[in-house]
C-alpha cells in the first residue's frame, strides 16, 4: 500500500516554546541520546555522542560558544548540542538508529529544537527529518511521505537567533529503524535566503540542533511503564540481583551481578540483557537520577590491561543503556583492580571483584 500521507505542521517559525520538566518526565523518547548529553569523552566529533552518526561533518558542543552573545546561547537544555553547516553546494545530515523499529499504522510525534547561528548570512526555508528502514544514503532515499519537513517560505527559519520548536506527526509504514535530520531539498542553494543583501560573500546557514524527540502520540510514560514493566515497577526487580532501594541516596552503589562478557573481552553476552533491561526500566522511571557505570577487575594479569578492560566493559554497559532509550545523564569509568570488595586469593573472591556497578551521582 502507498504510504499514508503524513500530517505536517510548523510550530511557529517566529516563536519557540519551552518544554516543562513535567512534560519531559511524561515522555518515552524513541531517539537514543536525543539530548546529546551522554558521550564517550569531550570532543568536537559528534560520533562521541553515541550512537549518533554524521553524514559529512557535524559539530558537537559541550558548552556555549564564548563569542556567542545571543539571548539563548548554548544548548536548549542541558549542556550539549550539535551544529549543521549549509552552503549552496554543501549540506550535512545527522543520523541515528531508533530504540525500536516503528510499528505499522502507529502515529508518532516528532520534535526538535533548532537555532540559527549568529554568524550565518543566510537562512533555510526548510529543515526536517526523514524515516527510513536502512538509513539515508542520498537524495534518492528522500520521499515526502517518510518525512516531517518544516517549511517556512516567508523569511526562513530565523526567529531572532532564538530556539525554534519544529514538530510534526508521522504515521509509520512499519519497520523504519533510522531517523535522519537535515535539509532534504533537491537543490540547497534554492532553499537558502540571504539575511542581508548588502552582505557580500558566499551564502552560509549554520543551525544548532538539540533535544530531538520521537514519541508515540498522546502516550504517557506511565502507560508505557505499565505495558513493559507492570503497575509497580519495583516488583520487576524481585527475581533479580539488581535490587534498588526506594530511598537510595547519592553516592550509593548497586552491583550488577548478572552481567556477562566474552571471556577476556568487553563484549556483552546476551545473558546480560535481562538485567540491563531492568536497569533501563528503573532509570526511565527515575529520569532525574544521574549515574556513573563503574567497571572493576581482579588483580590477575597486567595492571594496565585490567584498567583498560574494566573501562571498556563499563563503556559497553553505558552504550547499551543509551541504545535502549535511557535519557538520564550517565558517565562511565574503569577502576581496574584498585577497589576490590573481596580477597583476590580465592576464585570466589576474584569473581566478586570482576564486577560492573552503577553509582548514584545525582538524584
Amino acid at each position: 500500500m502507498k504510504h499514508f500521507q503524513l500530517l505536517i505542521y510548523l510550530v511557529l517559525c517566529f516563536a519557540s516554546s519551552a518544554q516543562t520538566s513535567a512534560d519531559q518526565k511524561s515522555e518515552k523518547n524513541l531517539v537514543p541520546n536525543g539530548n546529546f548529553e551522554n558521550y564517550r569523552r569531550k570532543s568536537g566529533d559528534v560520533r562521541k555522542a553515541v550512537p549518533w552518526r554524521p553524514i559529512e561533518t557535524i559539530d558537537y558542543y559541550q558548552a556555549p560558544l564564548k563569542n556567542d552573545t545571543t539571548a539563548e546561547k548554548g544548548a536548549y537544555s542541558g549542556a550539549c548540542y550539535t551544529g549543521f553547516r549549509f552552503r549552496k553546494k554543501y549540506k550535512e545530515f545527522l543520523q541515528v538508529k531508533l530504540v525500536e523499529p516503528l510499528h505499522r499504522g502507529t502515529i508518532y510525534e516528532f520534535k526538535m529544537q533548532v537555532r540559527l547561528a549568529f554568524w550565518s548570512n543566510a537562512v533555510l526555508r526548510s529543515f526536517g527529518v526523514l524515516f527510513t528502514k536502512g538509513g539515508f544514503r542520498g537524495q534518492y532515499d528522500v520521499f515526502k511521505p517518510n518525512m516531517v519537513d518544516t517549511v517556512c517560505e516567508r523569511g526562513g527559519l530565523i526567529n531572532d537567533y532564538r530556539w525554534i520548536t519544529l514538530s510534526g506527526f508521522y504515521k509509520a509504514d512499519g519497520g523504519e529503524k533510522y531517523l535522519t535530520i537535515g535539509n532534504f531539498s533537491p537543490k540547497i542553494r534554492k532553499d537558502m535566503v540571504r539575511i542581508d543583501i548588502s552582505r557580500l560573500g558566499p551564502k552560509e546557514s549554520y543551525y544548532f540542533v538539540d533535544d530531538v524527540r520521537l514519541l508515540k502520540a498522546a502516550q504517557l510514560e506511565e502507560k508505557i511503564a505499565v505495558e513493559r514493566v507492570g503497575p509497580n515497577y519495583m516488583d520487576y526487580f524481585n527475581d533479580s540481583a539488581l535490587v534498588v532501594k526506594e530511598n537510595i541516596t547519592v553516592g550509593e552503589k548497586v552491583v550488577l551481578n548478572n552481567i556477562f562478557f566474552v571471556n577476556g573481552r568487553y563484549y556483552l553476552l546476551t545473558e546480560s540483557f535481562t538485567e540491563l533491561n531492568k536497569l533501563a526500566a528503573y532509570l526511565m522511571q527515575n529520569p532525574g537520577i544521574h549515574i556513573q557505570i563503574n567497571g572493576h577487575s581482579d588483580n590477575g594479569g597486567l595492571r594496565y590491561k585490567n584498567q583498560k578492560i574494566s573501562e571498556l566493559r563499563a563503556r559497553e554497559v553505558f552504550e547499551y543503556l543509551i541504545k535502549r532509550g535511557v535519557q538520564n545523564k550517565m558517565y562511565y569509568k574503569g577502576y581496574g583492580s584498585n577497589l576490590p570488595i573481596a580477597s583476590n586469593d580465592t576464585e570466589e573472591g576474584r569473581s566478586k571483584n570482576r564486577r560492573v556497578e552503577f553509582e548514584i551521582i545525582q538524584k
